[in-house]
This record gives structure tokens, C-alpha cells and sequence, in this order.
């Protein structure tokens, strides 16, 4: 399956496994790559030297190309561009940030950048900052989410009507029946985050990855949009988030509430009462947790399938 982005990345499949804090190690990134999709390290939940110590762990176990997430709203951030250049890593994804600051420096060394977006204007700033492709991410998605409430089925041809470079689709995608729909919409190739959480090589914690399996319809909503908007599953710290904004807070109120270490206290220990349980709508179509293999091999599997039953529509 050849293609614009299996030759950005030199990857034997149109799959990114996304970037994702508290979920994305090393084990999740190679096995990712292994079965020849790109797998990506979340850098966002870790410190620099656990970072490197990530990199140098999925190095050892895929001789095969992966990259780096990079929230770029994270501390740290120089002292994690040091390590990712020095550790050789030769694929970035930036977020959550302007990809002017990165993207040049990141490039003379040698490194393929790529930036997600959640609209049609951000999309063309990261074209002209100089970015090799776009992962355009619907408002469908789980974690920190764009405040345009664009869903993927609008986003995509929207911006791909806009950019000339390639285009990756996210957000609410999990099966290779929505792999399909995004690429005939016009996207090269799709990023794929909730249902790599529910895999045996995601370091999630098993409490959370049981949650996210046990999702139904609307067991999700994106919420605090006054920081950074994040969707997650409604569970205890979910309803005193609504409590909250019954007393029209200010941010400080509502900075109050959110505390430290939520994402990490939720998704990561497995605290499912006071944790922020970050997954995206898709949940509610992911059913079990499976090997990173399987998980691709089932997606390509569906996505021949749906192309032969789309040839029989019309």
C-alpha cells in the first residue's frame, strides 16, 4: 500500500499510531512500527531523561523508522529538541503550539516534521512554517482537542481543499471502514489514537484500558474550554467539573479543580473516580484489548473489505 505518506516515512502502511501522553511508550511506539505502521512516542508525559530513555528502548526494539509527539505547550521543551536530535530520532510531531518555533530548527537537522491541527487556518500556518505533512484531528477525538468543534467528516475535505502538502485524518478512527472514509475524503493517511490505548503494548494502566473497552455512546465530552480543551470519559471528577461551571467560575477556579497531574493520576495509575480519563468517541466502538498486530492487521483487513463493498454501492 504505496502512497505519499508510506513514502514520507518509509512505512509499509498509511497508519500513525498517535503520539498520546500517559499511553504512548516505547513498547507501544516499536510494536507499532514492527507491524508497519509509524509508531510515535508521547513525549508530553515524560521528563527529558525519561524521554531519551524511551528513545533508546524502541531503538533496541524495531529497526524499523518511528518518531516523537511533542506538545509544544510542555516545559522543557529545548532540553526534549536536544535529546530528539541527539538521539537521532528523525520524526517529529509537533501539537498544541506555533509550528514557526520548531519546525526551521528542527529541519536543518535533519528531521521530518509534521503538525496537527484542528482547522483549515492553522493547517495553512503549518504549511507555510514548512511542515513535510498536516495531521488534521476532528473534534471527535479523545485529549486535548481544538476549540472549533470541526468533526473529521467536515475538517478533512476542507482542508484538503486548502493544503498542497500531504494530509493525515484523526479523530474518531479506529477502523479500516473509517481509514477508508478519510481517505476517499482526501486524506493521504489517518492517525490513530483511542484504539491503540486499548492494546497489550500501551502503557495505560489496565483499570483505564478496562474503562475504555466498557465506553458507550456518549460516554465522552470535550470540556474546560476556557484552558485547554480536553475530551474525556464522565466519571466522578467529570461531574464536578459541571458542578463547577453551575457557579460560572473564573480560570483560576477552574485551574483549581483541575489540579496536577489529572492525565497521569487518571490514565497511568488508573484512578477512574478522580482522574482525567482522556479517549475520544470511538471508544464506544472499541470492544477489546489486542495486540498492536492484530489491531493493524484487522484495520487493513476492513479496509479491503470496505472498498470492495463500496465498489458494489453504485
Amino acid at each position: 500500500m504505496s502512497n505519499k505518506i508510506t513514502t514520507l516515512f518509509n512505512i509499509q502502511y498509511p497508519i500513525i499510531q498517535a503520539g498520546m501522553i500517559w499511553n504512548s511508550g516505547w513498547k507501544l511506539a516499536s510494536a507499532s512500527s514492527n507491524a508497519g505502521i509509524l509508531g510515535l512516542i508521547g513525549a508530553g508525559s515524560m521528563y527529558p531523561d525519561v524521554l531519551r530513555e524511551h528513545i533508546q528502548k524502541c531503538k533496541q526494539a524495531t529497526d524499523k523508522p518511528f518518531g516523537v509527539n511533542v506538545p509544544m505547550l510542555y516545559p522543557n521543551i529545548e532540553e526534549i529538541m536536544d535529546i530528539i536530535v541527539e538521539e537521532e530520532v528523525k520524526i517529529v510531531f509537533t501539537s498544541a503550539g506555533n509550528p514557526k518555533t520548531w519546525t526551521a530548527w528542527l529541519k536543518e537537522r535533519g528531521v521530518t516534521v509534521v503538525h496537527v491541527v484542528s482547522s483549515v487556518k492553522f493547517a495553512l500556518k503549518a504549511q507555510e512554517a514548512g511542515v513535510a505533512a498536516v495531521v488534521a484531528e476532528g473534534f471527535e477525538a479523545g485529549g486535548h482537542n481544538g476549540r472549533e468543534e470541526s468533526t473529521t467528516l467536515a475538517l478533512i475535505p476542507m482542508v484538503r481543499e486548502a493544503l498542497d502538502i500531504p494530509l493525515i485524518a484523526a479523530g474518531g478512527i479506529a477502523t479500516g471502514q473509517g481509514m477508508l472514509a478519510a481517505m476517499i475524503l482526501g486524506a493521504d493517511g489517518v492517525q490513530v489514537g483511542s484504539r491503540f490505548v486499548a492494546s497489550k503494548e500501551s502503557s495505560a494502566h489496565q483499570a483505564f484500558k478496562d474503562e475504555v473497552v466498557n465506553a458507550k455512546e456518549g460516554a465522552t465530552q470535550l470540556t474546560l474550554k476556557e484552558l485547554a480543551p480536553v475530551r474525556l470519559i464522565k466519571n466522578k471528577f467529570y461531574n464536578d467539573i459541571v458542578e463547577l461551571y453551575k457557579t460560572a467560575p473564573s480560570i483560576d477556579d477552574l485551574k483549581g479543580l483541575l489540579g496536577r497531574a489529572r492525565a497521569k493520576r487518571g490514565m497511568f495509575e488508573g484512578d477512574l473516580e478522580e482522574g482525567e480519563l482522556e479517549i475520544g468517541q470511538i471508544a464506544g466502538l472499541i470492544h477489546d484489548i489486542k495486540p498492536v498486530a492484530e489491531i493493524v492487521h484487522d484495520m487493513l483487513a476492513e479496509y479491503e473489505t470496505a472498498k470492495q463493498q463500496v465498489s458494489t454501492l453504485f
